[in-house]
C-alpha cells in the first residue's frame, strides 16, 4: 500500500483522502478482531469456506464496520449492497431483494446486503 501513489495526483484529480487510501481491501490488511479474524477464527473460516451468515457488527462511527463488510464481499467475490435503514425504507428494500434475486439468477453471483443504522 503506498501512501503518494504517484498515479492519482498525474490525472489531475484530487487525490483521494488518506483514510480511503489506507482502507484494508482484504482480510490479511485488516486489524484486530484477531479471535474472529485471525488463523482459525470462526468469520475468518467462514469467509474463507464461502459459507456466510447473517451478522450484526456493532461499534462506534469510523470503527471500520462496513469496511468489514466490504473486504468479505470481495473475498467471498460477492455483490456488494449498502443501504441505510434510517434513510431507506420498504419499496428500496424489495429493490434491492430483486436485484440480489437478479444476480444470483443470472451470474450465480451471491450479494452481500449491509444494512446500516438498524
Amino acid at each position: 500500500m503506498d501512501l503518494f501513489d504517484q498515479r492519482e495526483t498525474k490525472s489531475g484529480d484530487d487525490p483521494r483522502p488518506l483514510a480511503d487510501r489506507m482502507r484494508p481491501r482484504t482480510l490479511a490488511e485488516y486489524v484486530g478482531q484477531p479471535h474472529l479474524l485471525g488463523e482459525g477464527g470462526l468469520l475468518r473460516r467462514a469467509i474463507e469456506e464461502d459459507r456466510l451468515f447473517s451478522m450484526i457488527f456493532w461499534g462506534p462511527p469510523g470503527s471500520g464496520k462496513t469496511t468489514l463488510a466490504r473486504v468479505i464481499a470481495r473475498e467471498t467475490q460477492s455483490h456488494f449492497v449498502s443501504f441505510s435503514a434510517v434513510l431507506s425504507g420498504v419499496k428500496e428494500i424489495r429493490s434491492v431483494v430483486d436485484e440480489a434475486r437478479t444476480q444470483w439468477r443470472d451470474h450465480r453471483v451471491k450479494t452481500l446486503l449491509f444494512v446500516d443504522e438498524i
